[in-house]
């Protein structure tokens, strides 16, 4: 008796299906996202926190200010407890909300009240340039997820050059440098403005001093920082791979 033998149809292609995604994209989203996440746990959330308790609940500024602190209250307390070691970006922005806290409590001249405005920028520089010289620049934590973008080769070609690149990590110290500056020239120009020109100036100029100092540094820090770092990790990848 003879079998039969089936012969299966080759399976069609659809051209309209999608193409599966890429491991490699999926990894490196990942990674980004991890490396992004501190940033936005001890720095952007708080700050979000305090805006939205104080413009969209009614909260007063002490109320909103002494909540948004509880998150990077708790994350220092964890990183000093847990790792015995000082949380940066936490440690900072509870540091600017103890401020804002002290300051909330000055009333009655005009002028005074538009100038604390600056104390949270002033103080954010400062600690900042401390950082720098104390070699841990704080900026880091916003510029290393720039320049890897989230790929692990990029992320070990980083480490490699941090401790092998003299030039690496000065370029790395001028970013933190850059907005430092930035932020402290920022606090400083206010007050002036606010002691030499009249109140009704310096309720919009105030503004456009701080969006002027951000996009300054943005640049400024992009061209002496984030451009050469990129093109360190490209040369750094590239002499692996020959």
């Amino acid at each position: 008796m003879q079998t039969a033998t089936v012969t299966e149809a080759p399976a069609t292609t659809d051209p309209a299906a999608p193409a599966p995604a890429a491991p490699g994209g999926t990894t490196r989203r990942r990674a980004l996202a991890e490396s992004l996440a501190p940033l936005v746990v001890d720095a952007l959330v708080p700050m979000g926190a305090y805006y939205v308790l104080s413009g969209g609940f009614g909260m007063s500024t002490l109320a909103a200010l002494a909540w948004s602190s509880v998150l990077p209250a708790g994350r220092t307390l964890w990183g000093l407890v847990r790792n015995r070691r000082l949380n940066g970006l936490a440690a900072l922005i509870l540091t600017v909300n103890a401020v804002g806290l002290l300051l909330s409590t000055v009333t009655g001249d005009v002028r005074l009240m538009l100038a604390k405005e600056s104390a949270g920028s002033g103080v954010v520089g400062l600690v900042v340039l401390a950082s720098v010289f104390a070699g841990r620049p704080l900026m880091t934590a916003g510029l290393r997820p720039w320049v890897t973008r989230g790929e692990t080769a990029k992320h070990a070609a980083w480490d490699r050059l941090v401790g092998a690149s003299a030039r690496f990590r000065r370029t790395e110290r001028t970013f933190s440098v850059v907005w430092g500056a930035a932020l402290l020239a920022e606090a400083v120009a206010r007050v002036v403005g606010v002691y030499t020109l009249p109140v009704d100036t310096m309720v919009w100029l105030g503004n456009v001093i701080l969006a002027v100092a951000m996009t300054l540094a943005t640049y400024v820090g992009g061209a002496l920082a984030i451009i050469p770092m990129e093109r360190m990790v490209a040369a750094e990848l590239a002499g692996v791979k020959a």
